[in-house]
């Protein structure tokens, strides 16, 4: 997965909110997950009911250790009677057909189909146009809605999802169709601008988008070596998954540990979103005789949060995605805080390093996303196969 492939990150970065883009998300980690017990065990393994995704909806969800640490998030569509077909970015094969043993689930096969498909994902405004030109199908698709369709007289499974909080599609091919795939998806999109991105553009997005990436938001429990290095649903932002848990009798892994968290208020972060102010961030390296650094500035680690009152350097907690978004005109970033430092509109100093020397910049607390479009979930209709969209 190449971290761009065109000179300019900001190209490939702006093909996704003004024109299209194509992203090869082959590299994820593909299961077929099919039988009478099928969503038995989804509702073991799954932090998230799916129950509440019917056949030819997808869903986001995650799944924890018994510990009620995540372990990893994914998307699983629901493709077809007791048949689901889940991603992941790391291998989670062997957790998903261990506890169908340890629950006695014997109806259902757990196949790894990693190499048997590719995934293209095609993001921005005009992703619908390009799908239009080769399938009527995305004009009948909802957020988060898939369905089986035929494109380039290829057999696909095309969805609604993506990774970039914009208008998107992602398609499944079977490995040995992907190519002829590709080829039209590219022919269909030389009138909108489609341009391939890699991993830094679609990075850029992702954080405004307020998405979570594992290896840098977080990490799976599974390769923790303490439980400071662990994180559960709550403290990652996704509670909302977790609000009908009272009418959910699900024994899903992990269950008695998010519900004493829960009951005891045990979370020691709460993820939320870290505005700079731009003032302050100009000032900071123009005082030093420096440009601020604006473009094309993404970065993944720690950078430390501290308590604007009481003493200097004052540890609050940690950015772990920063980001100059030239859309937004601003700094901003994925925060772990303190809950009593979460609140919207909370100031505290974030640490930036400038000539090599650490300083603090006065920042925001904000909810997630940052940016986040009508044209993301709104409903879009097809146009008629000859409509051609900008050429330049």
């Amino acid at each position: 997965m190449p971290p761009n492939f065109q000179p300019s990150i900001t190209l490939e970065y702006y093909a996704i909110r003004n024109a299209v883009s194509v992203f090869d998300t082959t590299p994820l980690f593909k299961y077929r997950i099919r039988g009478r017990d099928a969503q038995h065990l989804l509702e073991r393994v799954f932090v998230r009911d799916i129950r509440s995704c019917p056949v030819g909806r997808a869903q986001y969800t995650v799944w924890c250790d018994p510990a009620g640490f995540v372990l990893q998030d994914g998307v699983v569509q629901h493709v077809d009677d007791d048949e689901y077909w889940l991603t992941s970015a790391e291998p989670t094969l062997r957790h998903l057909r261990q506890t169908a043993r340890e629950v006695g689930l014997g109806a259902v096969d757990v196949e790894d189909v990693s190499f048997d498909f590719g995934i293209l994902a095609l993001q921005g405004p005009h992703a619908h146009d390009v799908l239009a030109r080769l399938t009527d199908a995305a004009g009948h698709l909802s957020y988060f809605d898939c369905t089986r369709a035929t494109l380039a007289d290829r057999s696909v499974l095309l969805s609604r999802t993506g990774y970039t909080g914009d208008l998107g599609y992602e398609v499944w091919v079977r490995t040995e169709d992907a190519l002829d795939v590709w080829d039209a998806i590219w022919e269909a999109g030389q009138d909108f601008n489609i341009t391939p991105i890699g991993n830094t553009a679609l990075k850029m997005a992702r954080v405004e988008a307020g998405l979570l990436l594992m290896g840098a938001d977080f990490h799976s429990a599974r390769f923790a070596w303490v439980d400071a290095q662990r994180e559960t649903p709550a403290e990652l932002g996704w509670s909302w998954m977790l609000r009908r848990l009272d009418d959910d009798d699900r024994p899903f892994v992990g269950r008695e540990a998010i519900e004493h968290e829960r009951r005891e208020r045990t979370s020691r972060w709460t993820t939320m979103g870290l505005a700079v102010d731009p003032h302050a961030y100009d000032e900071l390296y123009t005082s030093a005789g420096l440009v601020p650094p604006l473009h094309e500035v993404y970065s993944e680690g720690t950078m430390s949060v501290y308590h604007r009152s009481g003493e200097p350097w004052d540890y609050a907690g940690y950015v772990s995605s920063f980001l100059t978004s030239s859309l937004l005109k601003r700094p901003i970033g994925i925060a772990k805080l303190p809950p009593e430092l979460a609140a919207e509109g909370t100031e505290v100093d974030l640490e930036v390093q400038v000539v090599r020397r650490p300083e603090t910049v006065l920042a925001r607390v904000e909810r997630m996303p940052f940016y986040d479009p009508p044209r993301k979930t709104a409903r879009v209709t097809t146009p008629a196969a000859t409509t051609t969209g900008p050429s330049t």
